[in-house]
């Protein structure tokens, strides 16, 4: 049984991808649900772009749907579940679950594995994070190549992580990667939970800026983060938005249609 279901966590179909209709609050009950019950499972931070990635492949849609939660990660996708009905929904932003998380886990002695990122960035992330909340845990961190690891090194990684004990693993490997790596390494992973966060790491260890608060408010972080990186990020924003947002328009006309539709029937 999904833990999310037992929490009554509801889901809105986003092209494909059940994203649940949350608050920060419903995640963090959830993520410390699991934690409490010992489950197994793992957390994608999703926005426009990871939809859009789940669209083009289907396994990676899969790997989605099978997660304990998916967090609406960005103004539109909270839109486009306040328009199908689900209008309690708040943006669940990856940075701010995870600054929600530390504040609880010093209360509660949950223990943190930062897994991910470029070389020495978790490390500077724990020790920003320890100097930030008295009496956080940190049970380790670690650091992949970004090269295909080896059977081997896998094992080692697993082995490590295991062996540190913790109870959360945030996975900061971006966008598919951190689905894949959690989804294949679900049940081999002993913590309750992993979350994958992409660039919160950077965000949370001061080596990126985030957004002006009032620009996600605004539903402007995108313009900020082009601006940031336009090398790595301008495909996203030319393409991949405009797409997204041409096919949930689509999407919310035909719903409209069929619901009229069967309201028409019902009166007949």
């Amino acid at each position: 049984m999904n833990p999310a279901t037992d929490l009554r966590i509801e889901r809105g179909d986003v092209l494909g991808v059940n994203v649940c209709a949350i608050t920060i609050d419903d995640a963090v009950a959830a993520i410390e649900h699991w934690i409490r019950e010992e489950c197994r499972e793992y957390v994608c931070i999703t926005g426009v772009h990871g939809v859009m990635e789940c669209r083009r492949d289907p396994s990676l849609r899969q790997i989605h749907n099978q997660a304990g939660m998916v967090t609406p990660d960005g103004v539109p996708l909270v839109y486009f579940l306040r328009l199908i009905g689900k209008t309690k929904t708040q943006r669940v932003y990856g940075p701010d679950l995870m600054r929600e998380m530390m504040a609880v886990s010093a209360r509660r002695g949950y223990r943190q594995f930062f897994y991910g990122g470029d070389v020495g960035l978790a490390e500077k992330l724990e020790e920003t994070l320890v100097k930030s909340v008295p009496g956080l845990q940190v049970a380790g961190t670690l650091c992949p190549p970004f090269r295909e690891m080896t059977p081997e090194e896998d094992r080692a990684t697993v082995d490590a992580i295991n062996a540190a004990r913790p109870d959360i693993v945030w996975v900061g490997l971006s966008t598919p990667k951190q689905e894949r790596w959690m989804a294949a390494h679900l049940g081999r992973i002993e913590a309750p939970v992993m979350i994958g966060v992409g660039a919160a790491f950077d965000f949370l260890a001061g080596t990126k800026r985030q957004a002006p608060k009032w620009m996600q408010r605004h539903a402007l972080e995108w313009l900020f983060r082009l601006c940031s990186e336009p090398r790595r990020l301008w495909r996203r924003y030319a393409y991949i938005v405009p797409r997204f947002m041409f096919l949930a328009s689509g999407a919310l006309v035909r719903r409209a249609v069929t619901t009229g539709s069967e309201k028409r029937e019902i009166a007949r």
